[in-house]
């Protein structure tokens, strides 16, 4: 199976916002060197806890400082911007890479409503998202009116994000989809993944492709594994309170820190259900996914406040999968 991941440039108490970029490059660099197959960045706006806002300015510097793993979005949030500029900017990336570039394809919209409104796109419904990757892809394909330069650059693979209706979307337009989150352990996947299969159009000869996003985190113990996911879990437990998406904190700050009952209910529920564990248990895990799902690759997408755990975290994914 193959193995690839998802870094979303976490931003990290004691350390500057921009830091996190530099992070996610020296990660970049060393999920190469352990043989992960890509390495996809994110797009948030006006986030706290991430510093990523444009993955085509990230992924260049990324392609600079590594030679072969793929690199791509996790993805392209596509009604913030117009096709004809996401085709520019990942034609250009290409023609830079070559061989190299994945554009990875999302509906959401901004966090909040004041980002919504300046990034000025409030809705994004179903119908719209298919018709502006159909245009998207025209671009790419030199079938649009007008040519996306540079005109030459190779070809340009789409993946749609699929939560939901993403999967039908997908399924139409003959594309890849990563499903990942809560979708994974909803009792109806099986059949909304049959849908997608059997609903299937090829394009230029496509077929149904499915990856799996897992917030995977591997340590000596299952008790160490849990504490590594509990930065990223007390973060999301925290914004369905705050509205705020936060910094990856320290552990130690976290079990120290005042919980409401909410928050706590959240925490447990994240801890008991993230795939944290030992490398055992972690590979027990991943293969039930890959089962449920016919998944052919893994997306790793687990962050915690400790880099170097994270690194060896990593490494170990890299030689479960090998």
């Amino acid at each position: 199976m193959r193995l690839s991941l998802l870094d979303r440039s976490r931003t990290r108490r004691g350390h500057p916002e921009a830091a996190a970029l530099t992070h996610s490059l020296e990660r970049a660099i060393a999920v190469e060197q352990q043989g992960y197959e890509r390495f996809w960045v994110a797009e948030h706006h006006a986030v706290p806890g991430i510093a990523s806002g444009s993955p085509a300015v990230l992924l260049a510097a990324v392609g600079a400082r590594t030679a072969r793993i793929r690199l791509g979005s996790g993805g392209v949030m596509l009604p913030n911007h117009r096709p004809l500029v996401v085709a520019e900017q990942f034609r250009m990336l290409e023609a830079l890479y070559p061989g190299r570039i994945d554009l990875g394809l999302g509906r959401s919209l901004g966090f909040t409503a004041p980002v919504r409104e300046a990034l000025g796109r409030r809705e994004a419904d179903p119908a719209s998202f298919a018709a502006e990757i159909e245009t998207l892809r025209a671009h790419l394909e030199n079938t649009a009116e007008i040519t996306a330069r540079p005109g030459d650059a190779g070809p340009v693979p789409l993946f749609v994000l699929a939560t939901g209706s993403g999967l039908d979307t997908a399924a139409a337009l003959g594309l890849p989809v990563v499903i990942g989150g809560p979708i994974l352990d909803a009792e109806g996947l099986p059949d909304r993944l049959a849908q997608y299969r059997r609903s299937f159009r090829p394009h230029l000869g496509s077929a149904p492709t499915v990856i799996a996003s897992v917030d995977a985190l591997i340590a000596d113990t299952d008790a160490e594994a849990r504490e590594l996911a509990l930065p990223e879990i007390w973060a999301m437990a925290r914004s369905r309170s705050t509205g705020v998406f936060g910094v990856l904190e320290p552990p130690a700050e976290i079990r120290a820190a005042r919980w409401e009952s909410t928050e706590r209910r959240r925490v447990e529920k994240g801890l008991a259900t993230t795939v944290a564990a030992t490398a055992d248990a972690v590979r027990r895990r991943l293969e039930q996914i890959a089962e449920r799902t016919g998944a052919e690759e893994i997306l790793s997408t687990g962050s915690t406040y400790d880099r170097a755990a994270l690194a060896d975290s990593d490494a170990a994914l890299a030689a479960l999968l090998r």
